[in-house]
């Protein structure tokens, strides 16, 4: 079924807007998934703030060339039934959403990516991204090593406290 000219260029409107709010894109091919299937991505990646896209190569060529950061992006890896995942609050979540899915449905498969500097990568770059730990982990384990030295030490003067209370009430029983 045809879209008319209209709608193609409310959908190109909406994909450069997408790009240009986007901290990160993942791209990857859903070929194999069923409506249901492609219902629960979309439900997973609402949970972490990822907007997912299925619409043809073509008009995400045109919005990234609309796009002063994507227009020297290389989009030779667009090709085929592919769907867009982007996320305007975590550089990490679109590939990680993906990644995730991809484990329980093999239809799906990443193929490549866009940082928001307009930058390239490819499925070993997107896959690598995936793995890493989402931006509360990271900030956790921060907190974490700041906190340890504190930590540390109440424990440190916490436990010769105790021996001390257990030596004076072994003195005061004898």
């Amino acid at each position: 079924m045809a879209i008319s000219k209209d709608k193609k260029q409310a959908l190109v409107n909406e994909l450069s807007e997408l790009f240009s709010s986007a901290k990160a894109t993942a791209v990857a091919k859903y070929q194999g998934l069923t409506v249901a299937d492609l219902q629960e991505l979309r439900r997973a990646a609402r949970e972490a703030d990822v907007t997912i896209k299925v619409v043809k190569n073509r008009l995400v060529r045109v919005a990234m060339g609309d796009n002063d950061t994507y227009k020297e992006a290389d989009s030779s890896a667009l090709v085929g039934q592919l769907l867009y995942a982007f996320s305007d609050t975590d550089e990490v979540a679109p590939a990680k959403v993906l990644d995730t899915f991809a484990k329980t449905h093999p239809g799906l498969e990443l193929v490549a990516g866009f940082s928001g500097e307009g930058l390239t990568q490819n499925t070993a770059d997107v896959t690598a991204l995936a793995g890493l730990p989402s931006k509360q982990q990271l900030i956790a384990e921060v907190v974490a090593q700041l906190l340890s030295p504190v930590h540390d030490t109440t424990n440190a003067l916490s436990g010769n406290l105790h021996a001390l209370l257990d030596g004076v009430s072994e003195k005061a029983t004898a």
